[in-house]
């Protein structure tokens, strides 16, 4: 083997050596984030949108339809929010969550984004649900196993004056509209990050899972009334809590802490 060979075959080992060290540094790096957030207690979110009428959009045989406040049928989608929160609350009030791509709640609040116009209504209402709502948590989360999450028994609805679902039970409810276009955080350069350096095994492709994701940022335009649950025998210290997920289930908060670990008023 000439020189010039065996220094391009060094070279390529190398090169394929430090591709490995890298994704291997990336899956600890990963597993590691998600270890300490699963310590973490997450608030649990349901996000109900329309679904607009697009090449993008899925079968109808996948999706609810109901009559919306226009008296025009609509189709309703809904997905399950974990990354929920706020993020802002004056000028503007101001709540983020993020999206794995591809899905179908991505493409239609981003759909909805573009076409709408300033004084558009809500692009969807954001559920926060209550602690026995875990049964709705589960459905808007699979839509494989759950096609019809609107149509479930278990889940009683109502629509807003925008025509967008509402959970009964749950324990707040905010219509909300998109603000701008949906952030690819597999890019860090669209979030404004020209700095040369990164974190250890950082990509900007995908995650270590091969995963996607898109951030979304909504102003708050209402707090909804929202309706309880008929024939429901829990009490109002169970309705009154939220549901959170913590360590890979779903659960509430405990009771508080003693007076001497108040938090700072």
């Amino acid at each position: 083997m000439s020189r010039l060979a065996l220094a391009l075959a060094t070279a390529k080992r190398r090169s394929s050596s430090n591709l490995a060290a890298s994704n291997n540094n990336a899956r600890g790096l990963s597993h590691k984030i998600r270890a300490l957030f699963r310590e973490m207690a997450q608030p649990v979110a349901v996000v109900t949108s329309f679904m607009p009428s697009s090449k993008s959009a899925p079968p109808p045989s996948t999706l609810s339809f109901a009559h919306s406040s226009t008296g025009m049928p609509s189709t309703f989608h809904g997905a399950t929010l974990s990354s929920f929160t706020s993020i802002s609350m004056a000028p503007h009030h101001l709540v983020a969550f993020s999206l794995r791509v591809p899905s179908r709640m991505a493409t239609a609040l981003a759909d909805l984004s573009s076409a709408a116009d300033p004084s558009s209504p809500s692009h969807m209402v954001i559920n926060l649900l209550a602690a026995p709502q875990a049964h709705a948590a589960i459905l808007f989360s699979r839509p494989d196993l759950h096609p019809r999450p609107f149509e479930d028994p278990g889940i009683e609805w109502s629509l807003s004056r925008d025509g967008l679902p509402i959970l009964h039970g749950s324990l707040g409810a905010l219509s909300c509209r998109v603000v701008g276009a949906p952030l690819p955080l597999n890019d860090l350069a669209a979030l404004g990050d020209k700095l040369p350096h990164k974190a250890e095994g950082a990509h900007d492709s995908v995650d270590a899972d091969g995963v996607e994701s898109e951030l979304f940022i909504a102003q708050v335009m209402r707090v909804e009334d929202v309706p309880g649950v008929a024939g429901v025998g829990y009490d109002d210290t169970i309705r009154t809590l939220p549901l959170v997920y913590h360590r890979r289930g779903y659960t509430t908060t405990a009771d508080k802490l003693p007076l001497n670990h108040k938090a700072d008023s």
